[in-house]
């Protein structure tokens, strides 16, 4: 039985080793087989293949930028779009693949781009294995489009010999219109993302979504593309109407060509903004400020010049004493700037000065006060005060703009002649409580919500009940001793003279896709009434005699043709008595109905006497001279022949600068700007004198001089406009309109 097994175990042994080797040997040949193939597919297909695979390297994951969405104004004409450009790559690795493929690479390259041969052979010689390297940037497609013919089968020029060049597409910003409503567009950065402006705000809305190209190969070896294609941002559609935009940035450049470098070195003022307003809806028609910059180039330190300059930290830098209005970029201090610095004065050129500035309001807030106290039952509004110039209140003596007092002053009058006193008056009777509740009803120290970046946070710039004493209500009836910024400013306004409603301001109206299709309107909201509607209509009856009443202080703002209302402010700031000031008017059109509302603040006017609000009735009254009839409001006042005269300048004017092309023709045209300014003020100081209503310092003598009275007792001259003293040695040298300044002498820390 052992034998048996055991032969049995042999046998079955020897067979299992003979079928192994067999299996062993076929399994060599195989091997062998395969080697041998793949050695035959290097050498005979090897860079067949290569290009393949280098073809799905060059594709897999390749982004596809979206292009941003455009902005419009109210017409449809566009105000920023994007541009597809394009960026010529190398692929060095691709075409060193080659010899055959260098030399008409480069000489194409050459031809095409005007590139230098010898930097391109120097990289390709350092960095023979880059696949990715930069050529040229961002090239319009009518540059690129001769060499995508070069490298594109099938097209007139194509030569296969040209390899290991593509291009990589991507989009900038455009703005055809150059520094138009630059402060309400705002610009990109780099990266394509919005800053400042509109820019910044709807960022998201105007920014898609990129695209995504994924490239495989399949079965046969052969190189399949699958694309997610980029969505492309929404466009929006602003209030902004070009129009009236253009005509208020030519104004403020005018102001700043007649006032630069004035008194002192620098621009027409620190700061000059203008907004117009839709008073029913709570649209934005025009915002502009100067100084201004070109969209297109943000970064040109030329538009820095006449600035007041900042600190690294973006403080102003202070002059060398209280009476300067501050330290101005000149082209020297460019240079000696610091990175920070530098950028701290591009922010101050770049932010919006009607959102983004607070100041002391001044005599634009009278028509609030008055409000405040008729809405809440404090007064009727026929009240009758009597103003001795000053009105001691808390123990200061706090001072009217006519030191020698106005006598009995009407409610209605105090608005007309600007009478501190009456306001302060009117102050009392209302009450710390009412009157602080109303200043919040009308926006005060809370943000109005407008939809563009930058707006100032003026919360802890009023007062609170239980903070404010009785001195403070005195100053604040009259705008001094809070700040607002303009937007605050003019949207309250609206809401004095339309029935009292207050409208969320807003920039844009409509968002669309990009294929057309309306996705959001944007509708006028209405947040809260005021007011009533019999109040604003005695606040517009009060308005309208400032610019037609005998003693107006706003009858240089009356556009040629028009009635218009509104109200002046001349607000000093701080350190009190430093003779530094921002200057306002605040108005509407049409004055029976208004419908269009219009603020323009100046903000220490380069001059030696700044607080005369005539620096900003007469921009007010230029602008609207234009936009009213463009708007097409019928005149609603005889013209005089100077008015006649005046138009008919302005349409030539309008016609001589449209087709100007010479130089000549451009001083021509500054010449008479100049000369009809000059003849316009001469016209409004005569006519203001003629008005004057009847007061004690009439009986004064008068310097033949100037015009002035001089007060026999103290040797001070007199403003004949407005009743304001000046020391003999801080005689203005022209005839200004202090009617309304907001000094506030006796206190020496004024309402803070």
């Amino acid at each position: 039985m052992k034998k048996r097994k055991s032969g049995i175990s042999q046998k079955f042994t020897i067979g299992m080793k003979k079928k192994l080797v067999v299996l062993f040997v076929l399994a060599l040949l195989a091997f062998v087989g395969l080697g041998v193939r793949l050695i035959l597919i290097t050498k005979n297909n090897g860079e067949e293949y290569e290009k393949q695979v280098l073809s799905q390297q060059q594709y897999d994951s390749t982004t596809l930028p979206f292009r941003r969405g455009e902005i419009l104004d109210a017409n449809g004409t566009i105000l920023a779009y994007s541009e597809k450009v394009y960026n010529v790559i190398l692929d060095a690795k691709l075409l060193l693949r080659s010899d055959k493929y260098l030399e008409p690479t480069i000489r194409a390259l050459v031809k095409e781009f005007g590139l230098d041969s010898g930097e391109i052979r120097q990289y390709l010689a350092e960095h023979p294995t880059s696949q990715y390297y930069i050529l040229a940037k961002k090239l319009p497609y009518d540059e690129i489009k001769n060499f995508q013919d070069m490298i594109t089968p099938g097209m007139e020029g194509y030569d296969a010999n040209i390899q290991g060049v593509w291009f990589e597409s991507s989009y900038i910003r455009k703005y055809p219109n150059g520094s138009l409503a630059c402060d309400v567009i705002g610009f990109t950065s780099g990266d394509n993302n919005g800053m400042y402006g509109l820019e910044e705000y709807y960022n998201n809305t105007l920014s898609g979504t990129m695209g995504r190209e994924y490239g495989y190969l399949d079965e046969d070896s052969n190189l399949e593309r699958t694309t997610i294609p980029a969505t492309d941002g929404d466009n929006i559609i602003t209030t902004i109407d070009g129009n009236l935009q253009n005509i208020v940035e030519r104004h403020l450049q005018e102001f700043n060509d007649t006032y630069a470098n004035n008194f002192r070195e620098g621009n027409g003022a620190n700061n000059v903004g203008c907004i117009m307003m839709d008073v029913n809806t709570g649209e934005i028609l025009a915002m502009a400020s100067y100084p201004k910059f070109d969209l297109n180039d943000p970064r040109n330190k030329s538009a820095l010049i006449g600035m007041p300059a900042v600190d690294e930290k973006g403080n102003k830098v202070k002059g060398e004493s209280v009476f300067d209005s501050g330290v101005y970029i000149t082209e020297e201090m460019l240079s000696d700037f610091t990175d920070e610095q530098l950028y701290q004065n591009y922010n101050a050129l770049w932010k919006n000065f009607c959102i983004s500035d607070t100041y002391e309001p001044g005599s634009v807030a009278k028509p609030f006060t008055v409000a405040t106290g008729i809405e809440s039952g404090s007064i009727t509004g026929n009240e009758v005060y009597n103003c001795k110039g000053f009105l001691e209140v808390g123990g200061w003596e706090i001072k009217c703009h006519n030191t020698y007092g106005d006598g009995a002053v009407s409610v209605q009058r105090g608005i007309e002649i600007s009478c501190n006193v009456a306001m302060m008056y009117i102050a009392q009777a209302t009450g710390v409580s009412t009157f602080t509740k109303f200043q919040k009803d009308f926006g005060f120290g809370l943000k109005s919500n407008i939809d563009l970046a930058g707006e100032a946070r003026t919360e802890g710039l009023t007062y609170k009940a239980s903070d404010m004493t009785s001195t403070d209500l005195a100053t604040n009836s009259f705008g001094q001793g809070f700040n607002i910024d303009m937007i605050e400013g003019i949207t309250g306004f609206c809401a004095l003279i339309n029935g009292g409603y207050y409208y969320e301001p807003h920039v844009v109206k409509r968002i669309v896709s990009s294929s057309g299709a309306t996705i959001k309107n944007v509708e006028p909201r209405v947040l809260r009434q005021v007011i009533s509607q019999s109040t604003s209509d005695k606040i517009v009856e009060f308005c309208n005699t400032v610019v037609s009443g005998p003693n107006g202080t706003g009858k240089t703002a009356r556009p040629a043709g028009y009635m218009i209302g509104g109200k002046t402010g001349t607000a000093q700031t701080l350190p009190r008595g430093n003779r530094q000031y921002v200057v306002s008017f605040m108005g509407y059109a049409p004055a029976d109905d208004p419908e269009i509302a219009i603020y323009v603040v100046v903000d220490r006017p380069n001059t030696r006497y700044q607080d005369d609000a005539k620096f900003a009735t007469r921009i007010v009254r230029a602008v609207l001279t234009e936009a009213l009839p463009y708007l097409n409001y019928p005149m609603t006042e005889p013209l005089s022949e100077k008015e006649q005269a005046e138009l008919e300048e302005l349409r030539e004017k309008m016609i001589t600068s449209a087709v100007a092309t010479t130089e000549e023709g451009e001083e021509t045209t500054e010449e008479g700007t100049e000369e009809t300014t000059e003849e316009t003020q001469t016209e409004e100081e005569t006519t203001e004198e003629e008005t004057q209503q009847s007061s004690i310092w009439e009986t004064f003598d008068v310097d033949q001089s100037t015009g002035y009275y001089i007060d026999p007792n103290t040797g001070d001259y007199i403003d004949p406009s407005s009743g304001h003293a000046f020391g003999g040695d801080d005689l203005p040298d022209f005839s200004g309109e202090n009617t309304d300044s907001s000094i506030f002498e006796s206190v020496e820390n004024g309402g803070n």
